[in-house]
């Protein structure tokens, strides 16, 4: 797990790139609140929206999980604690008067870019 990379994953980039070509301007891998365990992938503070782009494996996507069969139990409470991590990020960070944007590594960079720049744009 240790090579898994952090930051600058394949599906991050694309969608920063894609982001920044619309002229979206932001922080890269930082935590959004002091404290906060998780950093987020993208912040633009002054909007106070967090992306996160998760990994289908590692946060059990609903298309695409999958169970290891070795040490199938271990692997089972490692996810879980993943999604549950990610659950209690997303309650602290609305608590707070923040906009979390989940995006799935097989999702559409442009798509997933639309949704970001939904919820930075403020409803009138």
């Amino acid at each position: 797990m240790s090579r898994q990379r952090r930051r600058d994953t394949a599906p991050e980039v694309a969608l920063r790139r894609e982001l920044h070509r619309r002229g979206a301007r932001f922080f890269v891998d930082r935590a959004p609140l002091p404290g906060l365990r998780r950093r987020a992938d993208l912040v633009f503070p002054r909007r106070r929206v967090a992306v996160y782009v998760d990994g289908c494996f590692w946060h059990r996507c609903p298309v695409h999980a999958t169970d290891p069969k070795n040490n199938a139990e271990w692997w089972a409470a490692k996810l879980a604690g993943n999604v549950s991590r990610d659950r209690d990020t997303d309650a602290r960070l609305a608590a707070a008067g923040w906009t979390v944007v989940r995006v799935w590594e097989h999702e559409d960079p442009l798509v997933a870019a639309d949704r970001v720049q939904n919820a930075l744009t403020p409803p009138s």
